[in-house]
């Protein structure tokens, strides 16, 4: 099982300038230690469970563009980009233009999007699900066209293009790997079954065999090799050797979440209980596990998981 980290939060980045230095030290950190990839999320506004809707926010792919500076080995992607907040033409670009400058490191994370409040507060328009999920089907379309194909014609519902030029390529042959965010069973788990080359979901070791067993199902209907599909989890991990003060922070933090469901938000524990944890998540099948760390913390608790928990792996 290999190892991401997601950076959700730029509150405590530090003010100004001083953000880019924080985002240099925490990649490189995890570049060092081994880790995959590299993962912010796609938004204008703080998400809620997060923060507080007027916190700091970086614009996901400028962002990714100053990572590809920082860094020369460890992927980069959005996990997960919302389709609705570009037109996939210009989305295609925007990747292409990312794997080239980070010499083939994009991993592209896409969804249908889903928070309204915030494309109402930018003035985004923001189609019902139905809609956005044939428009999610209609993009990836699009998107892998325009990184393979030398002039490229699209004529769907939403999207129509003509005459389309996606030059230079992505690095990446055939092209960077596209992976659909979400575990939706009826839409999300069938659109990643005939279209793209990984997935993400949330949830505990059993609820991920769960939806796999759902994605392994769309792929028998579609006609997909299910082996081909890259799995992928998005996760919480809070990890700290003194185990009490650990035990404080998660009662302050989430103290009106039930056990159970806190179960299936957040690994926590010390480095052997949090090792233990992981191993589970490996054996219901996941490949890559993306974690974001306490966000006052993550440095720390980063350089920890590197030291006591990445080497069993």
């Amino acid at each position: 099982m290999k190892f991401g980290i997601q950076h959700p939060n730029f509150t405590y980045d530090g003010q100004g300038s001083r953000v880019v230095d924080s985002l240099q030290e925490l990649a490189t950190e995890a570049e060092s230690i081994g880790f995959d990839s590299f993962w912010v999320m796609d938004h204008f506004h703080q998400i809620q469970y997060v923060g507080q809707t007027n916190e700091p926010m970086l614009e996901s792919w400028t962002t990714l563009a100053a990572l590809a500076g920082m860094t020369s080995k460890i992927k980069l992607g959005p996990l997960v980009t919302g389709n609705v907040y570009r037109h996939p033409s210009v989305l295609a670009k925007i990747g292409a233009t990312l794997d080239i400058l980070s010499k083939g490191r994009l991993f592209m994370g896409i969804g249908a999007a889903w928070n309204e409040e915030e494309s109402k507060a930018y003035g985004i328009p923001f189609p019902a699900t139905k809609e956005r999920f044939r428009r999610l089907e209609e993009a990836v379309q699009i998107i892998r066209k325009m990184w393979t194909e030398d002039r490229v014609d699209f004529d769907g519902q939403f999207y129509k293009i003509k005459g389309a030029y996606c030059n230079p390529k992505p690095v990446q042959k055939p092209h960077p790997p596209i992976m659909i965010g979400g575990a939706g069973e009826k839409e999300t788990l069938k659109l990643v079954a005939k279209y793209a080359d990984a997935c993400n979901v949330f949830g505990s070791p059993d609820t991920f065999r769960k939806k796999m067993k759902i994605l392994l199902d769309h792929c028998k209907t579609v006609g997909r090799d299910y082996d081909s599909i890259f799995k992928t989890k998005l996760g919480v991990v809070w990890i700290d050797n003194d185990r009490t003060a650990l035990e404080q922070r998660i009662a302050t933090r989430y103290k009106d979440v039930p056990k159970q469901m806190l179960r299936e938000m957040v690994t926590y524990g010390d480095a052997e209980e949090v090792r233990q944890q992981l191993e589970l998540f490996r054996d219901a099948g996941v490949q890559l596990f993306i974690m974001s760390f306490e966000p006052d913390r993550q440095l720390d608790e980063l350089k920890l998981f590197g030291s006591e928990v990445a080497k069993h792996f």
